[in-house]
Formats: structure tokens, sequence, C-alpha cells
């Protein structure tokens, strides 16, 4: 299965490395798009190793002059994941905003591919109406969310926020094309 993972800029960025290397080792190619926020938090190159492939950044890297990269993703991946999600990735996606190389792929994926959403964020973010309201748009669109778990989060906060169990993704996104 191709699988398309998206990673932002949450804290928990470094976990996109484990869930990375076990669809990898599961049998899966996965092809990595890092935002900029999320290559503060994790390198393109520990992406790379993992995945075995190259890791997308820059939507206007000529990589291929024959193709356009952001449209050849989205029409290769049987499945995106966002891993971890941030409130700013899933605010662009639910009003149509297409500025950096990850919202662009999802632009173009969602309509054929299945978009699987992992949110990570403070407590106060995720529960913030309009992070819920936007959530909910996507839902009704066909997005499927992995819920956050309740936790002691990264600022010293506890509650609901913290970004779903690597086995629990991996499972998901791995039964997917069983479906």
């Amino acid at each position: 299965m191709n699988i398309l993972l998206g990673v932002t800029g949450s804290i928990s960025a470094y976990k996109a490395a484990d869930i990375a290397n076990r669809l990898t080792k599961l049998g899966h190619n996965v092809d990595v798009i890092l935002t900029e926020n999320g290559s503060k938090i994790i390198t393109p190159l520990t992406l790379q190793t993992l995945s075995k492939n190259k890791v997308y950044m820059d939507m206007f890297e000529e990589i291929t002059p024959s193709e356009v990269k952001h449209i050849s993703l989205a029409k290769k991946a049987d499945v995106v994941l966002i891993a971890p999600a941030t409130a700013n990735i899933i605010g662009k996606i639910a009003w149509g905003i297409a500025d950096d190389f990850l919202s662009t792929v999802v632009m173009a994926a969602a309509n054929h591919t299945p978009v699987y959403i992992a949110p990570a964020m403070n407590t106060n973010m995720y529960e913030n109406p309009i992070v819920q309201e936007n959530i909910e748009k996507l839902r009704r669109f066909g997005y499927r969310f992995i819920e956050p778990k309740e936790s002691l989060l990264a600022c010293g906060d506890l509650g609901k926020g913290a970004l779903a169990d690597v086995d629990e993704i991996v499972a998901i996104i791995d039964s997917f094309q069983k479906e």
C-alpha cells in the first residue's frame, strides 16, 4: 500500500519516525511530507532513513520536470495520514487553503483517497470551538479522525490532545487495505 504521511509542527512530530518505521517494516511504501514547522522538531534525514524514501518539503523543488509532484503524490497514495495534525493544518484543510506542500497534496488527494487525521495539540487548543467546528466540517466531507488521547501534555497540562498511541495509528492505517 502507498501511504502518504504528513508530519506537522506538533511536539509529537518525533513519533512520526516510529509511525513511518513501523509502516515501512509492515511492507508499505511510505512517502513523507514534512512541513516547515515540523522540520523544526524532527529532521528530514530521520524520516528519510526510516521510510526509505525522499522526504518532501518544498512544493517548488524540481525533482522530475515531467511531473507535477504534488499531483503525482496525491494520485499515487492509497491512503493519506496526517500524524501529528496541528490546529493549523486542520484549519487549512477545512477552509480549502493550500499554501504549502502538505495542504496542496491533501486538496489534490481528498476527492479520491481516504484521509486520516490524528490531531495533537494542547487541550485548550483542541477543545477550542473553532478547532472543533473545523473537525466536524471535515468529518462531514468524509475525512477520518484518529482521536487524541487524554494525557499529561508536553506543556504540563493534563487533558485531551495528546497524539493517539502509535500502535493504534499504525493498526488503523495497516488495516485500511482490508476494508
